[in-house]
This record gives structure tokens, C-alpha cells and sequence, in this order.
């Protein structure tokens, strides 16, 4: 599994706990985060690249880390074939994957601690889309598929 993943200057060290988890259980990353501590950043460059890989198809997943969550997962939204949901617990992240098919996560850095974020992490991965009425609301996502 090839797992994209890009943060500011707040996602810095959760980014890191993030690929580390991720390589130990066989995960590939590619990696578009900052990471240089003590420098502050502009999240859009940043969420930019790695919402547009997985758009593109290139990772199956995208991780995205900012302050609040809010700003990442507005830009990876702006891209045709993003579903990102902002996540805050297991719950969210479980219910994000299994009835909104998410495929980009948006963490909120200053609201997490480093194991909610590997447990949220953990569960958007290893839980699967249920299809099955979700799929047809997952269809009128796109403005152009919304009957007018």
C-alpha cells in the first residue's frame, strides 16, 4: 500500500511518528510534509502535492497534517477525486472510511496526541468502504452528478 502524506510546520513530528508506524507495517510513503522544526510554512504548498497524487491514482491513501485539520482537508477537497474528511477519534476515521469512502485524512496537529493520531491512523487504513447505499451518496458528491 503507497500512502501519500504532506503537513506544515504543526504536523512536522506527527508526520514523522506517522511514517515510521506506517513502514513498520509494510506501508510505502511517499512524502510531499515539511520538516524542518522552528520554521513556519504555508500548509498550501504542502497539501497541494499530496492531494493531487492521490488524485491522480498514484497512492491509494493520503495523509495530511496542519494545526486544525480545517485548511488540508478544504484544499485536498478542491481536487475531482478527493473525499477527505477531517478526523479527530477512531470513530470519526472508521465511519469516514466505511460510509464516506475517504481516501485523504486531515489530522488536526494541535488537537491530537501522538496515540489518538497512530490509532486514527491505523483505523482509516485497515477499514473498507461498505459501498452499498453510501455509493449512491457518495455519487452526488460531484456538483455536476446533483440533479439541478
Amino acid at each position: 500500500m503507497l500512502i501519500a502524506i504532506g503537513s506544515d510546520h504543526t504536523g512536522v513530528y506527527y508526520k514523522s511518528l506517522i511514517i515510521s508506524f506506517l513502514t513498520k507495517i509494510g506501508c510505502k510513503i511517499k512524502d510531499f510534509g515539511f520538516s524542518e522544526h522552528g520554521k513556519a510554512v504555508d500548509y498550501p504548498d504542502f497539501i497541494h502535492p499530496t492531494a493531487e497524487f492521490v488524485n491522480e491514482g498514484k497512492a491509494d491513501f493520503g495523509i495530511i497534517i496542519c494545526g486544525t485539520g480545517n485548511g488540508a482537508a478544504m484544499i485536498a477537497n478542491k481536487y475531482k477525486k478527493i473525499r477527505a474528511a477531517l478526523v479527530w477519534n477512531k470513530e470519526v476515521a472508521f465511519l469516514a472510511r466505511k460510509h464516506n469512502d475517504a481516501n485523504i485524512i486531515s489530522l488536526p496537529a494541535r488537537f491530537l496526541d501522538k496515540n489518538e493520531i497512530l490509532e486514527i491512523t491505523e483505523t482509516f487504513l485497515i477499514t473498507n468502504f461498505e459501498g452499498g447505499r453510501h455509493k449512491i451518496r457518495i455519487s452526488k458528491i460531484p456538483i455536476q452528478n446533483y440533479p439541478q
